[in-house]
């Protein structure tokens, strides 16, 4: 089992940045890959950036040059770097981790809103 607990989201204005962190527990050595989702009102959760056990980075086209994924092995945790962020980027935001290939959890989500 891992746990995964997320922090960050907010309120911010169209441009501004913020920072996700999520801090996975529990059976951490058996986690291959870690990223983040985002489901907006009334969409499915969509991809929006992920990181492997061994340094592989995907993004979404639609956050490539604007979001930035990284980690800090010594914290167990994963941070998701937003800068000039769109209305567009609202959504709840869901940490992820793949662990044993083949098991998926998820975290409890983080509201993340961007006025125009």
């Amino acid at each position: 089992q891992v746990q995964l607990v997320e922090s960050g989201g907010g309120l911010v204005q169209a441009g501004g940045s913020l920072r996700l962190s999520c801090a996975a527990s529990g059976s951490i050595f058996s986690i291959n890959a870690m990223g983040w989702y985002r489901q907006a009102p009334g969409k499915q959760r969509e991809l929006v950036a992920t990181i492997t056990s061994r340094g592989t980075i995907n993004y979404a086209d639609s956050v490539k040059g604007r979001f930035t994924i990284s980690r800090d092995n010594a914290k167990n945790t994963v941070y998701l770097q937003m800068n000039s962020l769109k209305p567009e980027d609202t959504a709840v935001y869901y940490c992820n981790s793949v662990a044993s290939y083949v098991n998926t959890y998820w975290g409890q989500g983080t509201q993340v809103t961007v006025s125009s």
